[in-house]
């Protein structure tokens, strides 16, 4: 058996294989609830083999959308939505997880087809906030969060966390990647605050502790808990590999699982040296200083060179999204091409390879 088709188990959770979807933003929802677009489009993810279906980034807050069609669960009527498109998944031998996420100043954005940009007040948009009232490229500057705010945000991670678990969840991942609210406080290209939650490392990162800490201990410790980040913001003076590789370290030992591991998002300064796995060296180094599995993301396509990274030890399991959109199964027909066998539905067994 290949390695990438093999189990993994993290917890009381076992993954029946390592090709897992990453979570990609389908601005289809209204009011923040999921609806029939959400059940095809990951049921069908679920149903082309892969181990574990994430959701899209799912907000905390209704101010923490990416964009005004974008998925949220801070009403039980959201968790209820997405009880019946876990359930599917779960009838597909998939692991359901969910990225729970605040968009911070990039929140309140047009859908890509839509002329993606910044979504005016009163053209249904709204004051975005953030840990500065520095504003990402053009867009209107954030309110900046006061600290009684800072207090309270990371109980409403947890109350998204426990509707997570109602709705049958069984991973949970944070979100603090992509020029996204945690990653914004941790990077000090957008962090110029002076007070408890700014400076040195260990006060940019304190908001994302309390975050962890607050959704940990609410959520079982049978089920694993993941965290999404952003190695470097890939611009002079912004977050780097090592920085990320330190907190992820300090975060294993608060309840963390496993880090999926990205980059960039939070500078249209960026230079990103887009290649096939230019990611995964970031995902290595963060498995080295934590002592934590990682998964690795980015120009992943093929499934020999999927494999190849796992068996080098440089990930214990690899996100697909865009390949994954061109081919949901895609995880059925590489592992033909391995050799291995996986899970397909009985109706559409007379497709199999």
């Amino acid at each position: 058996m290949s390695l990438l088709f093999s189990p993994l188990t993290l917890r009381g959770t076992t993954f029946r294989n390592r090709v897992w979807v990453s979570p990609m933003c389908q601005y289809s929802s209204e009011e923040g609830r999921p609806t029939d677009w959400h059940l095809v489009h990951l049921g069908a993810l679920a149903q082309g083999g892969t181990g574990l279906v994430m959701t899209e980034a799912t907000a905390v807050t209704p101010e923490g959308r990416i964009s005004p069609e974008d998925a949220g669960i801070w009403t039980d009527q959201q968790a209820d939505d997405y009880a019946r498109i876990v359930d599917f998944v779960k009838t597909q031998g998939a692991v359901p997880g969910i990225q729970l996420a605040h968009a911070g100043r990039k929140a309140s954005t047009r859908a890509p087809w839509r002329g993606r940009g910044y979504v005016p007040v009163d053209e249904g948009g709204w004051r975005t906030v953030g840990p500065s009232p520095v504003g990402y490229a053009d867009w209107p500057a954030p309110r900046e969060l006061t600290a009684e705010e800072l207090t309270a945000l990371p109980g409403r991670w947890a109350d998204a966390a426990r509707r997570s678990l109602d709705a049958g969840f069984e991973v949970a991942e944070i979100h603090a990647a992509h020029g996204y609210l945690l990653h914004e406080f941790l990077s000090p290209l957008s962090n110029r605050r002076t007070d408890a939650w700014g400076g040195d490392l260990a006060g940019r990162s304190m908001l994302l502790r309390d975050v962890v800490d607050a959704v940990r201990a609410v959520w079982p410790d049978d089920r694993p808990l993941f965290l999404r980040v952003s190695a470097t913001d890939w611009v002079d003076g912004g977050l780097e590999v090592d920085e990320v590789a330190e907190v992820a370290a300090g975060l294993a030992r608060r309840g963390v699982d496993l880090v999926d591991v990205s980059s960039g998002g939070n500078s249209p300064d960026q230079r990103i040296p887009s290649a096939p796995g230019y990611q995964v060296p970031f995902a290595t180094r963060i498995r080295e200083a934590s002592g934590l599995p990682v998964a690795t993301v980015g120009l992943i396509t093929e499934p020999r060179q999927a494999e190849k990274i796992l068996v080098d030890g440089e990930a214990d399991a690899v996100f697909l999204a865009r390949e994954l959109l061109r081919n949901p199964h895609w995880p059925q027909l590489a592992a033909a091409e391995l050799g291995d066998d996986v899970y397909w539905p009985e109706q559409y067994l007379r497709a199999r390879p």
